[in-house]
């Protein structure tokens, strides 16, 4: 049986300790209680907490310097602020120290309960990141590939089995996915990591061009051509090519690959001297070459000597529970590059990230984070630093189902009308559902009974 979360509640109101004692016991959650800064410090001291929910005015010592020493005892425990309406500038600064978020009194049992698991999550899937870690084993290089999801623990388990080997593999997914992330991590796993990595997109070389740069040319080839110059394959004899964007290769330069791979001998531009390359190929594009086959567009016998190993990556969309760890990745990363001191997001701002899409998966997140790092005004990213990254109803959590837009009549009614008639409108797309009308809302069923009792509807 799974052990419950353990929660150090710190308070000096022993009767607000008693009801979140109550709150959090029936949650699930074991609970253990500390009236002051100090005694939490002890208790943390003492024993392993998986979250520390604690006031920030205490008589002796303050919430501020108990999170100062719990953070330097223990910087992976997560702190959740609790703090009168008056006192949000201290929270902010509790952030700043390393607090995961803050709340404000008299609390909101909902945001609360969300807070709590989404620490306690946060906290989940750094260990993980670790144990995957673990289980690829210590001497397997991710080159830099973040996260933990089971599309991608899957992947890089096929990873790590195919890359000692010398098969030639065929990457496919979307646009910024990391597919040469994927090929670095083949390469530098397999035997040949000590041999050179040569990497070419084959859709940035016109067609004219890409035979000299695969197979190199002899000096006088074509105009231009001044001197012997060593093609891709050569540069990478002992080691691997990774051909990018192989779908973008003319048919007639195809014919000359598959020669290549199936000879494992080239012959110069202008040449005629054979010479012989020891190279493990890796193949990538964003196109359903199965339907390229069919279509003509894609030589079919090259298509089954690259596809000898197939790597789907899977896009962003389809593994979001990666997004937090690479956000994180990212932000250190970038924020050094920019010379920014900007330490993490608010959990609003991190909600925003996971709820939207990536089209452009990875490498469109990656640009936003940085983006955000470089309009930050402070050391926390808020969802006003992500305002660039866009968010349609559904991805905001309101389905597609979702009423119509008001009409522009309403723009001249009173605010509170204006309310009372999305409140409704929006009852009456969920069929009556009061919790799920809530949850669209973005406000407490609580709050939509207080309502609904306003505008004369029964709750």
């Amino acid at each position: 049986m799974k052990r419950p979360n353990t929660i150090l509640v710190v308070d000096d109101d022993a009767a607000h300790r008693a009801m979140l004692r109550l709150l959090l016991s029936e949650w699930g959650y074991a609970v253990f209680e500390a009236d002051d800064g100090s005694g939490a410090v002890e208790a943390v001291e003492e024993r392993p907490f998986d979250l520390v929910l604690m006031d920030i005015r205490m008589l002796k010592v303050s919430g501020i310097e108990a999170l100062e020493r719990i953070k330097a005892f223990n910087p992976a425990i997560p702190v959740i602020i609790m703090t009168a309406y008056s006192s949000v500038e201290t929270a902010v600064s509790a952030l700043k120290k390393g607090a995961y978020d803050y709340l404000t009194k008299p609390l909101d049992f909902d945001k609360l309960k969300l807070t709590v698991e989404r620490a306690l999550e946060h906290i989940r899937l750094k260990e993980e990141n670790r144990l995957l870690k673990e289980t690829l084993g210590k001497h397997f290089d991710r080159q830099n590939i973040v996260g933990r999801s089971g599309p991608l623990t899957r992947l890089l388990e096929t990873v790590a089995q195919v890359a000692p080997s010398e098969a030639t593999v065929l990457i496919t997914g979307e646009s910024g996915t990391g597919k040469e992330l994927i090929a670095g991590a083949l390469h530098f796993n397999s035997h040949r990591k000590k041999g050179p990595f040569v990497k070419i997109n084959c859709a940035a070389i016109t067609e004219t061009l890409l035979e000299s740069e695969l197979f190199g040319h002899e000096k006088g080839a074509f105009t231009g051509a001044d001197r012997r110059k060593e093609g891709r394959f050569v540069q990478a004899h002992g080691g691997t090519l990774f051909l990018d964007e192989i779908s973008e290769m003319s048919l007639s330069m195809q014919v000359k690959l598959l020669r290549v791979l199936q000879e494992k001998e080239l012959t110069r531009v202008g040449g005629d001297q054979v010479v012989q390359v020891d190279v493990r190929v890796i193949a990538a594009t964003n196109r359903n070459l199965e339907e390229w086959v069919r279509e003509g567009r894609f030589r079919e016998d090259l298509y089954y000597r690259l596809n000898v190993i197939p790597l789907d990556v899977p896009p962003l969309r389809k593994r979001r529970s990666d997004i937090p760890l690479l956000a994180q990745h990212f932000l250190e990363r970038l924020s050094a590059k920019n010379q920014k001191s900007v330490k993490g997001f608010t959990p609003t701002a991190m909600d925003r990230l996971i709820r939207y899409d990536w089209p452009g998966n990875v490498r469109e997140l990656m640009n936003a984070v940085e983006r955000a790092v470089v309009l930050a005004r402070s050391e926390i990213i808020d969802e006003k630093a992500l305002a660039l990254v866009p968010l349609s109803d559904t991805e905001a959590g309101f389905p597609e189902d979702a009423p119509t837009p008001l009409p522009d009549a309403l723009a001249n009614l009173p605010l509170d009308e204006v309310e009372k008639v999305t409140i409704l409108n929006m009852l009456e797309t969920t069929g009556g559902n009061k919790s799920e009308a809530a949850r669209r809302l973005g406000i407490t069923r609580k709050t939509l009974h207080k309502k609904l009792k306003q505008y004369g509807v029964m709750p």
